[in-house]
């Protein structure tokens, strides 16, 4: 496996390559359910001071998928083993997909990260030590384009522009409105869940492209 240095190294050259052979297209990775935790609510699952075990390196930069899991659990359903990303975050997010959602009988959006909004029903995520119940931070997450400025510049793209990415293939599709999201903590990288990926076909992997960037309103 991969240290964090060798894992940069490694996609700065894939990036590196594809722009100078006058191609683009941007790695997908598909997104299960899983939680991201605030120091405040890992202390009370798992202990005062528990730091995260690292299972695998994501590709962005610094994310990783912990060892950890929890239950997730509302009054109409349950889901186990749903994984924690880390590292610790500011606030606690839970993002599922729709399917997820009907199976826990709640009512959640598709929401772009960082938007926040009220649950009429908590969801309870349970450890080891102790339980937390959330009323917020819970959503379908937008399905989105990471990029690095460099990227962006390339592909002509901004900040929080929506643009349109096709999926090739026998269950081809083109999904609209993706929205780009641009830093530089990011690597190019197409997110979207379970529930869009399987409806084409789609694995972590796989390549997609831009395919049109609709005019600013």
């Amino acid at each position: 496996m991969l240290n964090m240095e060798g894992l940069v190294d490694a996609i700065t050259k894939e990036i590196s390559a594809m722009l100078s052979s006058g191609s683009f297209p941007i790695v997908v990775g598909v997104s299960n359910r899983h939680v991201h935790l605030s120091r405040e609510h890992a202390d009370v699952l798992f202990g005062k001071g528990y730091e995260l075990t690292k299972l695998r390196d994501l590709r962005q930069p610094g994310q990783f998928a912990a060892k950890e899991t929890v239950t997730v659990a509302t009054a109409g359903g349950v889901l186990e083993n749903v994984r924690i990303l880390g590292p610790i975050r500011k606030n606690t997010q839970f993002e599922l997909s729709a399917a997820d959602a009907r199976k826990l009988r709640i009512d959640v959006p598709v929401v772009k990260s960082g938007s926040s909004f009220k649950l009429d029903t908590p969801v309870l995520l349970i450890g080891p030590k102790g339980s937390v119940s959330l009323t917020e931070g819970v959503g379908i997450a937008w399905r989105h384009i990471h990029l690095s400025p460099e990227e962006a510049s390339i592909l002509g793209v901004k900040d929080g522009q929506d643009v349109d990415v096709e999926v090739k293939g026998d269950r081809g599709v083109i999904f609209r409105k993706v929205w780009v999201r641009v830093s530089e903590r990011f690597v190019s990288e197409f997110h979207v869940d379970v529930d869009e990926a399987n409806a084409c076909g789609l694995k972590t992997g796989d390549y997609v492209h831009i395919v049109r960037i609709p005019e600013s309103l």
